[in-house]
C-alpha cells in the first residue's frame, strides 16, 4: 500500500533535549480538550496536578531535569501534568545564581522560587554561552557560543554543565570528536552524569557507532534511574535507523509519556514508525494528537494532507494515489 508523504519530511528530534536530534525542548502547548485515543493510550499521560512557577522573568524551568520552558514578563510558568510524587525542580535566570528545590507530593498551585544575583563571572559567561547556544541559527553564531563556554572553562576547569553545553554545540558543528573530549571532561567532573551519556548516544550516532549509541543511552537511563526522555528519544531513533520497529514504538511512547505532552514533535516520530508498520489506524491516532497539541506546528500542513488517507488506510480502503 502506499505510505504517505510524511516519510519524506521526517526530522530528526530537538536538541535538548534534543534535540534530540530535535532542537531544544520548546514550551509546553496548552490545549483545549483531551479525547483519548486507544491507539496511542499507553502514551498518554494519566492527569496530573498543575504547578505554576513564580521566580523572575525570562528564568528557564527544569522539571526532573527535563526543560518545561520559560517564565514570562510576570514570571510565571505553568507546568501541567506533573505526576504525584516528589520532584527536582530547578530555576536559572541571566544574572542570577541558578536554584534548585524539591516539590513534595501535596504541593499544588503557586510555588515561589527566590533567586539570587551572582557575580560569579564563570557563571555569567555559562549562561550567556547558553542562551547564545539556544538561539543560534547558524555555525557563525554556535562558534560564538563555543567561545563563551571556553571562557567560563577558563575560569572554572571543573564546570560540568559548561563542559556539556560545549560538547552540544560542537553536535551541532559536527565536531564529533571534539565533541566527544567535552563528554569526557564533563564525566570527570561529575562521574554519574545521565544528562551526559544521553548527549554522547547523539554524537555516536550521528558518527554512526550505533553499538556505542546504543551502550550510551542506555548507560543515560541506568543513571537517571529510568527518567530520561533524551536518551529514551536517541534510542528510539537508532532502533529505528535499525528496522527495529516495535522497540522504536516503544521507546518513543516512553519518552511521550515522561515529556508529559510537552514535545508534540514525538508524536509525529511515533506515527510515522506506525506508518512503517501499515498500523494506519495507530498513525491516525498519532498525527490527531500532534495537531490537538501543536495544530499551528512546523508538521501540521503535512499531516493535514495525508490525514484522509490514512484515515481511508485504516478503514482497510485503498483509497486515491496521490
Amino acid at each position: 500500500m502506499k505510505k504517505s508523504k510524511l516519510f519524506v519530511m521526517r526530522k530528526a528530534f530537538p536538541i535538548l533535549l534534543l534535540i534530540l536530534a530535535v532542537q531544544s525542548l520548546s514550551a509546553p502547548h496548552a490545549f483545549a480538550q483531551r479525547r483519548k485515543k486507544t491507539a496511542v493510550a499507553a502514551s498518554s499521560n494519566a492527569a496530573g496536578k498543575s504547578i505554576t512557577v513564580r521566580t523572575e522573568p525570562k528564568a528557564v524551568v527544569w522539571l526532573d531535569e527535563v526543560r518545561r520552558g520559560v517564565t514570562g514578563a510576570d514570571g510565571k510558568l505553568a507546568l501541567k501534568n506533573v505526576a504525584a510524587g516528589r520532584h527536582a525542580l530547578r530555576v536559572r535566570a541571566g544574572g542570577f545564581k541558578e536554584t534548585s528545590l524539591t516539590l513534595l507530593p501535596a504541593q499544588r498551585g503557586e510555588v515561589a522560587v527566590k533567586l539570587s544575583r551572582t557575580t560569579d563571572e564563570a557563571e555569567l559567561l555559562f549562561q550567556q554561552a547558553e542562551e547564545a547556544r539556544e538561539t543560534a541559527k547558524d555555525d557563525a553564531a554556535r562558534q560564538g557560543a563555543a567561545e563563551l563556554y571556553r571562557k567560563a572553562l577558563k575560569l572554572r576547569s571543573q564546570f560540568a554543565e559548561a563542559h556539556l553545553g560545549l560538547a552540544r554545540t560542537l553536535l551541532d558543528l559536527n565536531d564529533y570528536n571534539s565533541a566527544l573530549e567535552e563528554i569526557e571532561a564533563a564525566r570527570a567532573a561529575r562521574p554519574v552524569y545521565a544528562e551526559a551519556s544521553a548527549v554522547e548516544g547523539r554524537v555516536l550516532r550521528m558518527a554512526a557507532d550505533e553499538a556505542a549509541a546504543i551502550e550510551a543511552f542506555q548507560r543515560a537511563i541506568r543513571e537517571a534511574k529510568g527518567f530520561q526522555p533524551e536518551a529514551h528519544t536517541g534510542l528510539a531513533l537508532v532502533y529505528e535507523d535499525k528496522g527495529r520497529y516495535e522497540e522504536a514504538a516503544a521507546e518513543f511512547r516512553t519518552a511521550i509519556s515522561q515529556l508529559s505532552d510537552t514535545e508534540p514533535v514525538l508524536y509525529q516520530l511515533l506515527g510515522a514508525i506506525y506508518e512503517k508498520q501499515e498500523k494506519y489506524k495507530e498513525a491516525v491516532a498519532a498525527y490527531e494528537k500532534y495537531l490537538e497539541l501543536a495544530p499551528d506546528g512546523s508538521l501540521a500542513p503535512a499531516i493535514r494532507s495525508v490525514m484522509d488517507q490514512l484515515r481511508k488506510q485504516a478503514a482497510g480502503e485503498t483509497g486515491l494515489p496521490y
